[in-house]
């Protein structure tokens, strides 16, 4: 490689002022959802929030937390690639717990997109970024185009979800009734 990623990594540095800025942005945006879908009437309860809410919340957290740490003005590239290393492992290890708070939820018949866009993407893209952070490790140009999508598919999927809880809100408030088991 020509270049080191050290230099390299400042190339991406507007890239991830405008991601980690979207993720902070909607993490402030989950927080007034959550306060508006507190005053509603609709049923709900803590397993909902803890399956469905708090997960788009730590995906958009993830995002942030990604952002920062290639921006941050580290020594060396091989310390930023351990923090985000350890970053997916903890994401890895959060969404099994998301798995098993989705299968304990029953007020909500889940459908395949839930299942796609709650577990299955999420998953991919802490996965992804373990094996990114391996080349990250190894100076590897791949590695930041990798980190960036995944940054990109974190975003798109709290996004997603965080749509699908107001619109859910929405439905339920006026008097639909929500799907049930």
């Amino acid at each position: 490689m020509e270049t080191t990623t050290e230099s390299v990594l400042g190339h991406w540095e507007s890239f991830y002022v405008i991601v980690g800025s979207s993720a902070a942005a909607l993490t402030g945006l989950m927080f007034v959802v959550i306060t508006l879908i507190a005053d509603s009437k609709m049923p709900r309860s803590l397993k909902q929030i803890n399956a469905f809410a708090t997960p788009t919340v730590v995906h958009f957290t993830a995002v942030l937390t990604i952002s920062a740490v290639l921006s941050a003005p580290w020594s060396h590239v091989r310390t930023a690639a351990m923090v985000l290393g350890l970053s997916a492992l903890g994401g890895i290890a959060y969404m099994v717990i998301v798995l098993r708070r989705l299968l304990q939820e029953t007020q909500y018949a889940k459908v395949l997109e839930d299942w796609v866009w709650h577990v299955v993407l999420p998953t991919l893209a802490y996965g992804g970024l373990f094996a990114a952070h391996m080349g990250l490790r190894h100076e590897q140009d791949w590695a930041l185009y990798a980190i960036g999508a995944v940054a990109v598919l974190l975003l798109f999927v709290g996004i997603h979800n965080a749509w699908d809880t107001v619109t859910y809100a929405v439905v339920t408030s006026r008097g639909d009734s929500p799907p049930r088991e």
